[in-house]
């Protein structure tokens, strides 16, 4: 379906994308309904050390499906991942840089700055 949409033909890498989304969708639909639920949701914030309340990943959902359902279905969870940087995506992609090791805080103390420096 995502193949042959015109929206999506500028993507690169689109057969690779979809397989790594598939993956990791399968890797968070705990009931094995295809569907993520907030429980799925939940274990997804947890793991990538942010953990939300129930109303945040309330919100969360609702962002992803426009409000219309209590889970992200397959279709929803392609959409954002192609779409618009959304709040679930940033997440999803922060659990990605984690799990590949790469550290998006800088190392070590802040440099040295002086008065001329600053705004």
């Amino acid at each position: 379906e995502f193949m042959e949409d015109q929206k999506y033909q500028d993507e690169e890498d689109l057969p690779e994308k979809l397989d790594s989304f598939k993956n990791k969708y399968a890797e968070f639909d705990l009931n094995d309904q295809g569907e993520i639920d907030m429980m799925g949701l939940k274990r997804m914030m947890e793991k990538l050390g942010v953990p939300k309340t129930h109303l945040e990943m309330k919100k969360m959902i609702s962002e992803v499906t426009g409000g219309c359902s209590d889970t992200i279905n397959y279709r929803d969870f392609v959409k954002m991942m192609l779409g618009k940087r959304s709040a679930v995506l940033k997440l999803v992609m922060m659990f990605e840089d984690k799990a590949n090791g790469a550290s998006c805080k800088p190392e070590g103390p802040p440099p040295k700055r002086d008065l001329t420096s600053l705004p």
